[in-house]
């Protein structure tokens, strides 16, 4: 049965992938591919897990020769994104990318595509200007201008309100500058540029890592805006008085919870698994004992590695990156 469209299928329909061993049938990955495709979604990733799809199988599943090419026009442009030193042409209806290594100091370049020849600068990417410093780019909330204009004469405040809640919409990726749109509702602000794979917060608009909000930088996971001053230097108090407390209490749970805990989950993997297989039922009982028994004494050390390393790694990070952050 496939896990996709839940009919029954021949064993042949189910197509091998090489990054993965998840299965889904011929039709499915083709539909699959074809909506990833149209919509950039490049490299795609099986649709049951975050493996990307090696390119020799995405060229297998999909049948159009035109999608096979976007594919291709896709990824290229996404490596070209993430090379810090691509510059692209701004000419208009030219898609041409500028390798610009070491052009800091002379920042003038040429796109190369034949008819073009669209003189840049390497800092702003703006046509070139020899006789002024670089322009400042516009902002996205730029994009809501014409949204704006749009509006009715004599409802100007509506018209205002309605930019406003298009800028707040639509944002620029850190890295590759690319338009993001989300809506502003206050739902999760870890965002994922699905052209150069850049991890951003949708709050302060920077690149960052998985403890991001975990932080002392005023950004939440869920909301519309970042905390204020004030709420932000209480939260950092609160965690450095607090600190000892916490760890202490999350240890005393953890110690016995891991102590007794793996044994435990140990005899109930081990016990199905016995039970399917030809043993006697002196061979299962001795191979579920053995399994619970070796854990108890490995699960002591498990516990001791955990609360021995988590442990400095929490206080460090609560009286290191916290307390130099209320210094500041």
């Amino acid at each position: 049965e496939c896990p996709l469209c839940l009919l029954p299928q021949p064993p042949e329909a189910f197509p091998s992938l090489a990054s993965c061993s998840h299965r889904s049938c011929w039709g499915c990955l083709q539909r699959y591919l074809r909506l990833a495709v149209s919509e950039s979604r490049v490299p795609v990733s099986c649709p049951h897990c975050p493996a990307a799809l090696q390119p020799a199988d995405v060229h297998r599943l999909l049948p159009e020769p035109a999608l096979r090419d976007k594919y291709e026009e896709f990824l290229l442009r996404r490596l070209l994104v993430a090379d810090p030193g691509t510059r692209w042409c701004p000419a208009p209806d030219c898609s041409y990318a500028v390798f610009a290594h070491g052009c800091a100091e002379c920042p003038r370049l040429t796109c190369g595509r034949e008819g073009c020849g669209t003189e840049f600068c390497y800092h702003c990417r703006q046509p070139w200007h020899p006789d002024g410093p670089c322009a400042p780019v516009p902002p996205a909330p730029s994009l809501a201008t014409p949204t704006a204009q749009l509006a009715q004469p004599e409802e100007p405040a509506h018209g205002e309100a309605l930019a406003q809640a298009e800028a707040e919409d639509i944002k620029v990726c850190p890295r590759c500058s690319a338009f993001i749109m989300k809506i502003n509702d206050g739902s999760c602000n870890r965002m994922n540029c699905t052209v150069c794979g850049c991890l951003f917060c949708w709050l302060c608009l920077r690149e960052i890592s998985d403890v991001h909000f975990l932080s002392p930088s005023g950004c939440t996971f869920w909301g519309k805006r970042p905390w204020s001053r004030s709420r932000r230097i209480l939260w950092q108090l609160g965690m450095v008085l607090g600190a000892p407390m916490v760890i202490s209490l999350a240890a005393g749970v953890a110690v016995p919870v891991i102590t007794i805990g793996i044994p435990i989950y140990m005899g109930r993997k081990v016990l199905p698994g016995s039970r399917r297989s030809s043993l006697s039922r002196c061979q299962q009982c001795l191979s579920v004992t053995s399994s619970v028994l070796l854990s108890l004494f490995v699960s002591p050390i498990i516990t001791a590695l955990t609360v021995g390393v988590g442990v400095p790694l929490v206080l460090t990070y609560v009286y290191g990156t916290v307390v130099l952050s209320l210094c500041r």
